[in-house]
């Protein structure tokens, strides 16, 4: 008998429970499908679609199977959101004896959101969820019932979550690709219009990017979506920026990027502050990876209306040299264009060295850079993937250790102190160098270039250098005191050569002339025949002799001087 009151008790139980299981049977969940999509097209200011509808009493929530919601259609007449399914948290009661459904949270699964902005900075979600939409793109009014208001004060969501989702990011009428975010994870909780609500989100961006954000957003703007308040700290990794499609590869800009900020907008404007650390980083397309990384601690302000910002600091780092960028951005258009200045002043040589090969500039094989200092003062201008630097550069007391300038002045050796010998230096002693540049996507021009070179002269010139590293320069040198005094014996009886060729103690004569071309990890020096006639003309040997005939005969001297047979 005593068994009796637990059998009674257990067969409720099991009752209870068939009873619960039974429940979908005899509930026509999907007669809520009307107010679902009348409930959600509130929420979201837009024309929401849902296909049938499952009812899990275990769980408390509603399944929509094939949910679309139309975009704005300032945009596209194409969807912004569709989702494979949407679980709905229910409060169960309230739908079991009164019929009423009183949604609590929403986990959209597989979504693919599409987000455009036009060319004024507005985006398509600016009206999602928005108090004051339009007729046109309100939800359409369940069956049988009246049309919803256009807003929605008390609407509030317990928590929101995306799975696996895909983000495809893009500007109306841009030719460019639009940028791809996948495996897309949010979870944010208590979303409502009046107050602040936490949210976490994942993803992989372009280029292989991870892409981590953090922190409170809200309340909810309901004029603008996209103006809602936030501050959040974001952590992005492993951008490779030659796969983002964010960069013409032409441009020849590459590397991997690692990014550590804090974001904070008040819906007009936003503030960051943080760091951004570059590993293998290539800006020119005849340039190599840096094997140096490139850090820059930074701090803007962007407003997003207008889409252009102000940086306020940008400190870059390589090893101990520092630089300092400050200037203008808009990101509005296809590129984001600069307005920058770049100064540095006395950045080490030695920690600049591995950063050269991003540039453009590759050392000879064995030489390496010590000692000295390089200051400049550069602008940057125009698409960050077709740049405009100019400016000047000066470098100062280096040497670069494994090279020797004389030994490449090869063809100029029958200048006596010309060319290694016994027991010459195998290194080139850099006084000063200074010149003038200009780089863009057609080259980098170099003008009033002026190498001091103790044991040999000055060497002034200009020239350019090509996108894929070819050199094409023109230069003269005038030799050191001492240099090239025994010219006179060489050239016969051209006894003013030694003068006007730049020989001599105190010689104020016109230098050797000579050419530059190959690349800068392998330079040719090549004499400049005709150039040095010319000079010898311009220097009074257009008096010798007939002056018809001064200029081949002078470049007949020159080229005997040098080895050179004279054409007939």
């Amino acid at each position: 008998m005593k068994r009796k009151p637990l059998l009674i008790i257990g067969g409720i139980v099991v009752l209870i429970i068939l009873i619960i299981l039974a429940l979908p049977l005899f509930i026509n969940v999907n007669q809520f499908k009307p107010t679902l999509e009348t409930k959600l097209g509130v929420a979201l200011g837009r024309k929401v679609g849902i296909g049938d509808i499952g009812l899990s009493i275990i769980s408390g929530s509603v399944t929509v199977k094939d949910v679309s919601v139309a975009d704005d259609p300032a945009f596209s007449s194409g969807a912004f959101l569709t989702a494979k399914s949407l679980d709905v948290g229910v409060a169960m009661m309230p739908l079991i004896f009164s019929r009423q459904l009183n949604v609590s949270s929403f986990t959209i699964q597989d979504p693919e959101i599409t987000l455009l902005r036009n060319a004024n900075g507005t985006w398509n979600y600016s009206t999602l969820g928005a108090a004051g939409q339009s007729k046109s793109s309100a939800p359409a009014p369940a069956a049988g019932g009246a049309a919803p208001t256009a807003t929605a004060p008390g609407f509030s969501v317990d928590k929101l979550k995306i799975a696996n989702g895909k983000i495809i990011v893009g500007a109306v009428g841009a030719k460019a690709k639009p940028s791809i975010y996948s495996n897309v994870n949010l979870e944010a909780s208590d979303l409502s219009y009046t107050t602040q609500f936490p949210f976490k989100l994942t993803a992989t961006g372009p280029g292989d990017m991870d892409l981590k954000v953090e922190g409170k957003a809200g309340p909810i703007n309901q004029t603008d979506t996209s103006a809602t308040p936030l501050n959040a700290t974001v952590n992005m990794g492993h951008l490779d920026l030659a796969k983002t499609g964010f960069i013409d590869p032409a441009s020849g800009i590459a590397g991997i990027v690692d990014f550590n900020g804090d974001l904070s907008s008040d819906g007009k404007m936003m503030s960051s502050k943080g760091s951004v650390k570059t590993n293998k980083i290539k800006v020119m397309p005849s340039g190599g990876p840096s094997s140096v990384p490139l850090n820059v601690d930074y701090a803007t302000d962007y407003t997003l209306k207008d889409q252009s910002g102000v940086l306020k600091q940008g400190d870059i780092h390589i090893g101990n040299a520092l630089a300092h960028l400050t200037g203008t951005y808009s990101t509005a258009g296809d590129a984001t264009k600069v307005q920058m200045k770049l100064n540095a002043q006395g950045m080490p040589l030695g920690d600049l060295e591995g950063f050269l090969p991003a540039v453009g500039v590759v050392l000879p094989p064995g030489s390496k850079l010590q000692g000295g200092t390089l200051t400049a003062n550069l602008t940057l201008s125009g698409p960050v993937d077709k740049l405009v630097v100019a400016g000047p550069v000066n470098m100062q007391n280096a040497k670069l250790a494994g090279f020797s300038l004389k030994s490449k002045l090869g063809a100029l050796s029958s200048f006596t102190g010309l060319g290694g010998g016994p027991g010459s230096s195998s290194d080139t002693e850099i006084q000063t160098l200074s010149a003038t540049a200009h780089y863009d996507p057609t080259g980098t021009k170099i003008d009033d270039l002026n190498l001091v070179v103790p044991t040999i002269g000055s060497v002034t010139g200009a020239g350019t250098m090509s996108p894929s590293g070819q050199l094409d320069f023109k230069m003269v040198a005038k030799l050191a005191g001492g240099i090239g005094t025994g010219i006179t014996q060489v050239a016969g009886g051209a006894g003013k050569l030694g003068s006007m060729m730049g020989g001599g103690k105190g010689n104020s004569g016109g230098g050797i002339p000579f050419k530059v071309q190959g690349t800068t990890s392998d330079p040719k020096i090549i004499p400049d025949i005709g150039g040095a006639a010319g000079s010898l003309v311009k220097g009074g040997m257009a008096g010798v002799g007939d002056a018809g005939k001064a200029p081949g005969a002078a470049a007949g001297a020159i080229g005997g001087l040098l080895g050179k047979k004279k054409k007939p």
